[in-house]
């Protein structure tokens, strides 16, 4: 690699892993020699920058942009445009395609530019006082560029000013603003960019009285009660994943619909690319039943009105909420849009915001350039399946538990561990969100023993990802031993964590789940139990944990009979011994180790005979293992004919009769 393509690379993640100036796959960075420049790809973020990820153009084919006559009809001109783009890259057979602002990163001669939209700049740009404002803070060293649409009408209006200024002042502008979309910095060098950028900060935050204030506001009581039926409204043929925000500068403007309408109205292009042009704001009542009706009134009306669903929704005294088809993907709406909202905040020191006009966002919303990027940046959101489920593994931290929430994971749907153990279940969420997903995992603690813990354990969840379609109730314990050993205080803790657990785990899933049908009839969520073959059959010297287990096969009948009409799946998967986990193979209270002295395997001498013994009376020769357990809880999950079973995965140590 380039020593200057590296100072490229490390400059790009620099800005694009700082949300201040970079969001989403916003922004755009550059560098060129005397024939040859790499830019950054459409559907790449700068966060992520690698020298893959550049598309590598023709300086001399790039300058013919500039000579061509393209078509009167803009969408005509911007597909030749388009084509002539691809025309100039170096290796024409490259899946990679140049940015769209490609061509304005040519017209500024210097080795570095770097592209951003910095919430502070904006607020300047996309204020009624822009032009007069930027002059009185830089005087002539930089360049103002009123709003064009983007393209190549901006590319000629660019050119021209460019050329202009050019021979005024004897170079190109280093720093060019433009009106209600952001700044380029042009440099020889990747330090001077960084002086420049500084530069200008330095010089914007002077002008502002304050920072906005953004104090995290904590939940609202009815949150987890509103979004189950909230997320279902706004759900087609797949569950919509919903995020919310709400801080003390969010509620400066949800006050009223005047308040509201200072937020309503488009400022910038990504904006409109990543929240679309119309949200939808409603006065939350502190009725649930009276917010959702709202809701619903409302929602009706903006799709009359505007033919599509709202990915921003605005409501009083709850905060910002983005509706989208995964994590990721509402995440970066939702920072779009807290964007907006500071921009709007910083123009109230610059004479107030100026907004977009109607036909300048229709250009935006039609324009081809646009349409492919808002496909590039939800693409990953775009396959449907168990993608984007919401689940909760209890006892998510170790064992069959972890093997679980790692599975359903991988396939991509949003997964919260849970699990008395707190270091070991933050460690492997934090290990599952490592690299780039359009699903997210995380962990909140509880002991399914407590109903005050599982009820709020359901709550964060919905609160979260904004409903919950899948409780897998795994946690439980073990206490081996015959009625001679086992004290009461023991018999009544295995009881409460693997029976009354799966209650717990089943009263307040459930709720959630009756609330998503109740808005759509039609939709199917699922609570399962990892009972065992204990609950199959009796297990000597083990009837703690065996009885709590067949109570667990009892209640899972019951429920399912009582949650069927609420389209409430509840099955249970029996797996065989898991011998590879901590549950059989720890090295202190491991049940290898229980049994060995308890004496349950006679003639054992060491815990290799117990194990073998085991083993022997399986007759697949093995014990169960976390992928056999998965593909039982993939089947149930898939099927919508299948309530109140008991799934043994034994390996034929146990058949049903």
């Amino acid at each position: 690699m380039k020593p200057e393509i590296a100072r490229f690379i490390e400059l790009s993640q620099e800005y694009g892993r700082n949300k201040q100036y970079v969001i989403g796959g916003g922004g755009n960075t550059s560098y060129k020699d005397a024939s040859t420049l790499w830019i950054k790809a459409s559907g790449a973020t700068l966060a992520e920058m690698t020298e893959e990820g550049l598309a590598e153009l023709s300086r001399e084919r790039l300058r013919t942009l500039a000579t061509r006559i393209y078509s009167e009809d803009p969408m005509k001109r911007e597909a030749e445009v388009k084509s002539d783009l691809y025309r100039s890259l170096v290796n024409p057979e490259t899946p990679i395609r140049p940015s769209v602002e490609t061509s304005l990163h040519e017209l500024i001669p210097y080795s570095f530019v770097v592209h951003l939209h910095p919430a502070l700049v904006n607020g300047v740009l996309c204020s009624r006082n822009a032009k007069s404002t930027i002059q009185k803070l830089f005087g002539e060293t930089v360049l103002f560029v009123p709003y064009t649409d983007p393209g190549y009408t901006l590319f000629k209006k660019m050119e021209s000013e460019i050329a202009h200024y050019t021979e005024h002042h004897g170079k190109a502008p280093q720093v060019i603003f433009l009106e209600n979309h952001g700044v380029f910095a042009g440099a020889d060098t990747a330090e001077e960019i960084r002086h420049i950028y500084a530069d200008i900060e330095q010089k914007i935050s002077g002008s502002v009285p304050s920072v906005p204030d953004m104090q995290t506001i904590p939940d609202h009581s009815l949150l987890h009660e509103i979004l189950p039926g909230m997320r279902m409204m706004l759900s087609g043929n797949h569950a919509a994943i919903i995020r919310h925000r709400h801080n003390t500068l969010i509620a400066k403007y949800y006050g009223s619909q005047q308040d509201f309408h200072r937020i309503s109205i488009p400022l910038t292009p990504d904006i409109i690319v990543y929240c679309k042009a119309k949200y939808l704001y409603i006065e939350h009542s502190d009725s649930v039943v009276h917010t959702l009706d709202s809701l619903r009134m409302q929602l009706e009306r903006f799709r009359k009105e505007y033919g599509f669903d709202p990915k921003i929704i605005v409501i009083r005294g709850m905060g910002v909420f983005a509706v989208e088809e995964s994590v990721a993907a509402a995440d970066t709406v939702l920072d779009v849009y807290e964007d907006m909202i500071k921009v709007t905040e910083y123009a109230s020191s610059f004479g107030g915001t100026k907004p977009l006009n109607p036909d300048q966002v229709q250009f935006i919303d039609q324009w081809e350039v646009e349409l492919y990027r808002r496909k590039v940046a939800f693409e990953s959101s775009a396959q449907y399946g168990l993608e984007q489920k919401i689940a909760i593994v209890t006892g998510g931290a170790q064992g069959f538990g972890a093997g679980i929430a790692e599975g359903l994971f991988a396939a991509r749907m949003n997964v919260v561990i849970s699990d008395i153990n707190e270091t070991a279940g933050r460690k492997l969420a934090s290990r599952l969100n490592t690299g780039k997903h359009s699903n997210q995992a995380a962990f909140i603690r509880a002991d399914v023993s407590d109903a005050v813990s599982v009820e709020n354990l359901v709550s964060r969840t919905i609160e979260l990802f904004g409903g919950l379609d899948i409780m897998i109730s795994n946690a439980g314990i073990l206490k081996a031993g015959g009625l001679d050993e086992m004290q009461p205080e023991d018999f009544a803790r295995v009881t409460n964590i693997n029976y009354t657990g799966y209650f717990n785990c089943v009263k307040f899933s459930s709720e959630a789940m009756k609330r998503q049908n109740a808005e759509k009839p039609d939709y199917f969520s699922d609570i399962i139990q990892i009972n065992s073959k204990s609950g199959l059959r009796g297990s000597n010297r083990n009837f703690a944990y065996a009885g709590a287990k067949f109570g667990g096969i009892g209640l899972t009948q019951s429920f399912a009979l009582e949650l069927a009409p609420h389209r409430i799946k509840v099955n249970a998967v029996c797996p065989g011994n898991f011998y590879e986990g901590p549950l059989w193979s720890d090295p202190v209270n491991g049940l290898f180790v229980q049994y060995l002295k308890t004496g349950k395997v006679p003639g054992a001498r060491n815990i290799d005979e117990v194990r073998q013994f085991y083993e022997n009376q399986v007759p697949l020769k093995r014990g169960c293992r976390v992928e056999d357990l998965l593909k039982a809880i993939f089947y149930i999950i898939g099927q919508e004919y299948e309530t109140g079973q008991a799934v043994p995965v034994t390996g034929g140590q146990v058949m049903l009769s």
